[in-house]
């Protein structure tokens, strides 16, 4: 009897419309079992629950119920099936569904959305526009709704291999997938970990090599994508059979027979048969079963859902050097205000072509010589934008390129605010396209590489928390490699301390594990990396730099978590040196 009263106070009993219309109304997160009278609940997840609800429910924001699909009217497509089905109720809207007993797809799914809750109920996010779920006959063929899928969306998750990784095959693979028409909704590199990989790929665990491919998996990086169908046809074009009913044409001037023209209708591929007449497809693995999908896409990008909409952009803005001089902060503190994040910015005085090609609208006006002068008489503030539809955010923002217009056509903008006397044009500049924008950014901010390495005495966890660090920092992690550094690769990355009394502890260190080799790109990489290790001392970087790598997780000198090259000279030859690639020199930039 107290095992049945605690369940009933573990899950609200819901077994009416009027009922279930009030459960909705739950603030926060509802997870409801949805059962059919003649089978129950499922009790195989009331463990993984009540776990939940106790480590999570401290701010009342959890909630369980379970719902019988049998007397509510909402339900009646679950009715007469066997299969559990959990849905998660957000805000009075059904946000996604997960069918199955599946315990850690459940239970990572809770952990996110909680989490979610938690930052908007604090006011750090805003509630992400969910697309709710619409209950459809579940007898109809794939009938299933989910929160990833409609009638004209179906999505595939791709997975880049290591090897093709390690070739530098990815963009070439992105591109022939964009140029079929396919579209990549959301991307990213990372080294999988062993579940992920047997989840993957459980398909072929019975084969006999199975746990060296899960290796091969693991010890690299693989590109991870979710690619959708895009709206337009395929460019692909194949051939139709020849119709032996058509009737044949006589060319009565020349007194021969014509053929009726080949008949050509286009076909639109599979992303898998795509590959495979390209010859990539042993590069790149597919999976495109809706139920799998919806699966991998939780346990790859948990937050797909709520970023799926948002259009992110990035731009290039200035501010030219009177502003920059005498209201920079003001400046920052709007863009800020306004949603704006600043993703790299650096002061920069320009050379009289640079200011031409960024002035070149103003060439014909009486003030163009002046306005040059102006450009390159002292520092500018380049930055890198980011935001959801920022081009457009960024343009609406600043206003007009002349102070004249703007007063007429937007006087709240930027550009009056901010107008300086004797100079009428306004003193921000935004890129005008996107593809612009990216040939300025790689300009103003020339990508940098640096040779990156996480120690072996670091756990899988504080490893996936330094990854995540490195990718809130804004470096691109380029190559990835793990592996057991003997003496001759320790010596192409430490070649400055090898004849130090020290480095046989160096040695000794490294050998007791697998290290994660990386290659980090972004400006600036050499030095902005080693700003985040922090000083090599763990108690030293715990004083003077607390937020950092070796802070957080270093233990001890020689166990200090990660490290990193000099300079950009030294950071080019072990790269050369681990990776075998040529890296094209980058000075330390304009």
């Amino acid at each position: 009897m107290a095992s049945k009263k605690r369940e009933i106070q573990l899950q609200t009993v819901v077994n009416s419309q009027s009922l279930w219309d009030e459960m909705l109304q739950n603030k926060g997160l509802t997870v409801i079992d949805v059962y059919q009278a003649w089978c129950g609940p499922c009790k195989a997840m009331q463990p993984l629950f009540r776990k939940l609800k106790n480590e999570l429910n401290e701010d009342e924001l959890l909630h369980f119920a379970v719902a019988e699909a049998d007397n509510i009217v909402t339900l009646q497509s679950f009715r007469d099936k066997c299969e559990p089905v959990f849905l998660f109720s957000v805000n009075g809207k059904i946000i996604a569904k997960i069918i199955g007993a599946n315990a850690p797809l459940v239970n990572q799914k809770i952990i996110n959305l909680i989490d979610e809750e938690r930052k908007i109920e604090a006011g750090e996010m805003v509630r992400p526009q969910y697309h709710e779920i619409t209950f459809v006959d579940s007898d109809a063929e794939d009938g299933e709704e989910s929160p990833y899928e409609s009638a004209e969306q179906l999505y595939s998750i791709a997975i880049i291999k290591p090897d093709a990784v390690i070739a530098r095959k990815s963009l070439e693979i992105k591109k022939k997938i964009l140029e079929a028409g396919f579209v990549i909704e959301i991307e990213d590199k990372r080294v999988l970990t062993e579940q992920q990989v047997r989840d993957f790929y459980s398909q072929i665990a019975d084969q006999p090599d199975f746990e060296d491919f899960v290796l091969f998996m693991t010890n690299g990086l693989s590109h991870i994508l979710v690619i959708s169908q895009g709206n337009e046809e395929q460019p692909a074009w194949e051939e139709t059979e020849p119709n032996p009913e058509t009737e044949t044409k006589v060319d009565e001037d020349h007194h021969h027979e014509v053929a009726p023209p080949t008949l050509r209708k286009e076909k639109r591929y599979s992303l898998q048969e795509y590959l495979e007449r390209q010859h990539i497809s042993q590069l790149c693995d597919i999976e495109d079963s809706i139920a799998n999908v919806n699966k991998f896409i939780d346990m790859f990008f948990p937050d797909f859902k709520s970023v799926k909409n948002l259009k992110l952009e990035k731009i290039l803005a200035l501010l030219r050097p009177d502003l920059f001089q005498e209201k920079k902060e003001n400046v920052l503190g709007i863009i800020h205000d306004e949603g704006f994040k600043i993703l790299m910015q650096r002061p920069i005085v320009l050379s009289e072509e640079e200011a031409q090609t960024l002035c070149k609208e103003y060439e014909n006006e009486d003030y163009f010589e002046n306005l040059i002068k102006k450009m390159t008489s002292g520092p500018s503030l380049a930055l890198v934008l980011l935001r959801d539809n920022c081009l457009q955010h960024w343009k609406e923002l600043i206003g007009p390129s002349s102070v004249e217009k703007a007063k007429t056509s937007l006087p709240e903008s930027l550009c009056v605010q901010f107008a300086v006397e004797g100079l009428p044009i306004n003193q921000l500049y935004g890129s005008d396209s996107l593809e612009t924008a990216e040939k300025e950014i790689r300009y103003f901010f020339p990508p940098q590489q640096t040779l990156a390495l996480i120690k072996p005495h670091v756990t899988q966890e504080q490893r996936e928390e330094i990854l995540k660090y490195i990718k809130e920092a804004g470096f691109e992690i380029t190559q990835m490699k793990e592996m057991l550094l003997n003496e001759e690769a320790a010596d192409k990355i430490y070649s400055k301390i090898k004849t130090k009394d020290f480095y046989k502890d160096v040695l000794e260190v490294l050998s007791e594990g697998l290290s994660l080799v990386m290659i980090l790109t972004k400006w600036n990489a050499v030095s902005d990396w080693r700003r985040l290790m922090g000083p090599v001392d763990p108690d030293e970087a715990k004083l003077l730099s607390p937020d950092s790598i070796r802070a957080q997780f270093g233990t001890s000198v020689l166990k200090n978590a990660v490290h990193g090259s000099s300079n950009i000279h030294e950071a080019m030859e072990t790269i050369n040196q681990m990776f075998e690639v040529l890296v094209p020199e980058n000075p330390e930039g304009n």
